[in-house]
């Protein structure tokens, strides 16, 4: 993964349309052939253009044992929010994913998993219709999504004395069969999962257009830190233990997820699990503070309150 990480921070921005934004294109599709990849309905390469700019999605699969199924998509966008490097937002992210095909394609899963790293998920496309993820699910896409799990902002410790392996995890509201697999998540070692609705955070990132659509999603990130979107987030500052126990926790799940079936249900509660997740990750800190976490108010208060302390 630190390899990954230095190839694609080495031209010092990916830009859209600037020339690291290039090569780190073409490094990405030879990445993806050398792991033996299969391309999306025939190409790595799904380029689209708006107002005389060229964005590219690039898209390969992996087979599963009844490719009739709805494959699983994982996703991490590879462009970055101006002229910076860009480590940890989002060639982690991007990493970690390709660290996981290995073992999903040992895993032999029964259904396909699409490997997605999307372009222009930084402003100003952001949440627009030419945010790569928007684009790739309206434009782009060949058969409905099972369920997408997206990265964002998944390579450094939370900066926070005691809290550094923290993982927060939303989406588990967006099907309740979700619920299962956090639960499960939380019994690797050394990486503790936070689980909150994504209404108490908004959308971040690209799972914006698959909650848009109403399809079950989960997403992924460590939340902001200092180096957020700024020349000093580079390679060096990264946390490659934490990154591959975050590889170990997506493997985890898509084996799990890619083998239910999952379907939103209305009026479905993921307030019990929150509870729990907040109780059992954020206890000592919430027990010094005062804070008793008993329903949902009390969760949006302490994801308000986490916002402004980690940044998330």
């Amino acid at each position: 993964m630190r390899r990954d990480v230095e190839a694609l921070t080495a031209p010092g921005e990916r830009v859209v349309g600037g020339p690291g934004h290039a090569a780190a294109r073409r490094w990405l599709v030879d990445r993806l052939a050398m792991l033996g990849l299969e391309p999306y309905h025939g190409w790595f390469e799904w380029p689209y253009e708006h107002a005389g700019i060229r964005f590219c999605n690039l898209l390969a699969r992996i087979p599963g044992q009844q490719s009739a199924l709805d494959p699983l998509l994982l996703a991490a966008h590879y462009d970055t929010c101006g002229a910076q490097p860009g480590a940890d937002d989002n060639a982690a992210a991007v990493a970690i994913l390709l660290a996981c095909v290995d073992a999903l394609r040992a895993a032999a899963l029964r259904r396909d998993v699409i490997l997605a790293m999307f372009d222009a998920e930084e402003p100003p496309y952001f949440l627009s219709e030419q945010m790569g993820s928007v684009h790739f699910y309206h434009q782009q896409r060949r058969e409905p999504t099972h369920c997408a799990i997206v990265l964002d902002l998944c390579g450094h410790d939370v900066p926070v004395p005691g809290l550094e392996d923290l993982l927060f995890v939303t989406g588990m509201e967006s099907a309740p069969g979700l619920d299962r697999t956090i639960v499960e998540g939380e019994t690797l070692p050394g990486l503790r999962t936070v689980a909150v609705s994504n209404e108490h955070i908004g959308d971040l990132s690209d799972h914006h257009a698959f909650r848009r659509a109403g399809r079950p999603f989960l997403f992924l990130t460590c939340g902001r830190w200092e180096h957020y979107h700024a020349p000093t987030d580079t390679p060096e500052r990264l946390s490659y233990g934490k990154m591959l126990r975050i590889r170990d926790w997506v493997v985890r799940a898509a084996v799990d997820i890619a083998d239910r079936t999952l379907a939103p249900e209305e009026g479905y509660d993921p307030t019990p699990t929150e509870l729990r997740s907040l109780r059992q990750n954020l206890g000592p800190v919430l027990e010094a503070l005062g804070i008793e976490v008993r329903t949902r108010a009390d969760i949006g208060r302490v994801v308000a309150g986490a916002i402004q302390l980690f940044g998330v």
